[in-house]
């Protein structure tokens, strides 16, 4: 509902309904499940999450955690690309131990 002003002031008027817009737009990419809704979708919610959304959990009416995406750590990645090293050429040889089993 939009809330009336008298016409003398025309700038708070917008001003107002601008306020209302953003607080609406915070409201868009968050989500309120209960406890129970969160414990049994707890991996379609970490999906939601990881996609930027964040999401409230409630106990009855009252939010009591919020559940949002973690920023990444700075600094070197660990996969096993960044390993330094090399794997012999023999690596995908039989093993002797196996030869009654070839």
């Amino acid at each position: 509902m939009r809330t009336r002003y008298p016409a003398r002031t025309p700038k708070a008027h917008v001003y107002i309904d601008q306020v209302k817009l953003v607080n609406q737009a915070d409201t868009i990419n968050a989500m309120e499940v209960t406890v129970q809704e969160a414990k049994t979708q707890l991996s379609r919610l970490l999906r939601r999450v990881e996609a930027g959304e964040s999401i409230t959990i409630r106990r009855g009416r009252e939010p009591v955690a919020m559940l949002v995406r973690v920023s990444p750590k700075p600094g070197e990645r660990r996969i096993w690309g960044d390993v330094q090293g090399s794997i012999g050429s023999e690596f995908d040889e039989p093993l002797d131990d196996f030869a009654p089993y070839a």
